[in-house]
């Protein structure tokens, strides 16, 4: 492993001299900040070193449909849907303009909440946010329907409205990306929302509620509440007056999504679920690139991504200088705290996504696999794991099967004949019609 910074326990340096003040930590509905109607909180969790960074409102069922009346609200009375698109647009541009006023605090609430890189949070992550806002800001004035032909003496057109409430729940691992994706093209439609950010990350949620307030965005277009997914999130999906959902998360919450919105009242579902990807690289790759994507594959954002390459399949006439290159690459990797700009993986997001992964890792062990490198937490606080690579993996093992959603690669090898696959390629054309 690289070297790095440790404490006499041997856990990663913390950096705490980028460590914001917390400043929101209320439900925000209605175009204020307010405590839950139960007054319950719940404990938000720095993954660096596994301390209390706040206590957050704990929203429920009760919170989520006030929140759901005020967007009602704003949607059926208020001026954000009823405004002409370029005055969406340029309140739209305004939260944009506050975002990048606000960077380093931005990226510093994620990199406290979810582990993320403070350095690709400034570079990346929250100017995108910017950059989603204004695209749609630019989007707002040009939503537009047709018109029709019509085979008689009638007049036909199609008119493009917005859909109404919508409810956003949005996951842990990309907490500012996943946010603006959802609320921004909402937002240019002229909806109202309501938004559930993760448990595991609600902070920056709250400071873009108090920026969008600040640029000027009505009372009741957007709301946010804090809270969990078999409370909150559950209201939300369940609401017969919420008009649509939109969910980003694990394929087993998104079943439960879709069947509350068809047993409540119909409503329309948008869902981005889990994914289990393949990276093939074959005999004429080169080697030196095709390591680096590899491993930066699975170990981006600490492999807590949906696409996250861990199943490497490598063609054997290269493989086994590929594993060397990979294996180097992989023990040379610099873990740490994620404030400091050397480090490139910080910490997985909290205690329980953190036992899963080392869970996984014992099951590959289990099941035979060979442990390359890693497999190991780093230190003793904290929740850092080291890049793992398995091989000799099978296709049925469960690490090659489940989305583990942590920095585990499974690598294998396999044997292409260029010949065969051509002239099964002839044959099927044939048989599509030379297509």
């Amino acid at each position: 492993m690289a070297e790095y910074q440790s404490d006499v326990n041997g856990s990663p340096k913390t950096y705490d001299e980028h460590v914001p003040e917390i400043k929101f930590t209320k439900l925000f509905i209605n175009g204020e900040f307010v405590d839950s109607v139960k007054g319950r909180t719940f404990e938000t969790i720095d993954p660096r070193n596994g301390e209390v960074t706040a206590r957050v409102a704990e929203g429920d069922k009760e919170d989520v449909d006030l929140a759901v009346k005020a967007a009602r609200q704003a949607f059926d009375h208020g001026p954000w849907p009823r405004m002409p698109g370029y005055q969406r647009g340029r309140i739209m541009s305004k939260f944009a303009d506050l975002i990048e006023e606000n960077i380093d605090e931005l990226a510093a609430l994620d990199t406290i909440d979810a582990g993320k890189l403070f350095s690709m949070g400034k570079a990346v992550d929250i100017p995108h946010a910017a950059t989603c806002l204004r695209y749609y800001a630019g989007a707002a004035d040009k939503i537009h329907g047709k018109v029709l032909k019509m085979s008689r003496e009638l007049h036909g057109y199609t008119l493009l409205e917005p859909v109404g409430v919508v409810g956003h729940i949005i996951p842990w691992n990309f907490p500012t990306t996943m946010f603006f994706m959802k609320v921004a093209p909402a937002m240019a439609a002229g909806c109202t929302m309501v938004v559930k950010p993760a448990e595991q990350t609600p902070l920056s949620a709250l400071f873009y509620a108090h920026l969008a307030k600040k640029a000027g965005v009505p009372d009741g277009v957007i709301n946010v509440v804090t809270g969990f997914g078999s409370t909150a999130g559950a209201a939300i999906t369940s609401h017969m007056d919420v008009d649509m959902v939109c969910f980003t998360g694990s394929t087993e919450v998104g079943r439960i999504v879709m069947q509350a919105a068809a047993t409540s009242n119909l409503k329309q579902v948008s869902l981005e679920l889990g994914g289990k990807s393949p990276v093939m690289i074959f005999d004429d790759a080169d080697l030196d690139t095709a390591t680096d994507l590899a491993l930066m594959g699975i170990v981006h954002n600490k492999g807590e991504v949906c696409v996250a390459g861990s199943r490497v399949y490598v063609q054997e006439g290269i493989y086994e200088e590929f594993e060397k290159k990979l294996f180097t690459k992989a023990k040379a990797w610099p873990v740490g705290d994620p404030f400091d700009p050397k480090v490139q993986q910080g910490p997985q997001v909290d205690k329980k996504q953190f036992e899963k992964i080392l869970s996984y890792i014992e099951h590959g062990k289990r099941e035979g696999a060979i442990l390359l490198t890693g497999g190991e937490r780093l230190g003793t606080k904290g929740y850092y794991i080291q890049p793992t690579i398995f091989t000799n993996v099978k296709e049925d093992n469960v690490i090659v099967k489940d989305e583990i959603f942590g920095p585990v690669m499974s690598l294998m090898k396999f044997n292409w004949n260029r010949e065969n696959y051509c002239s099964t390629s002839v044959l099927h054309s044939s048989f599509y019609g030379g297509l």
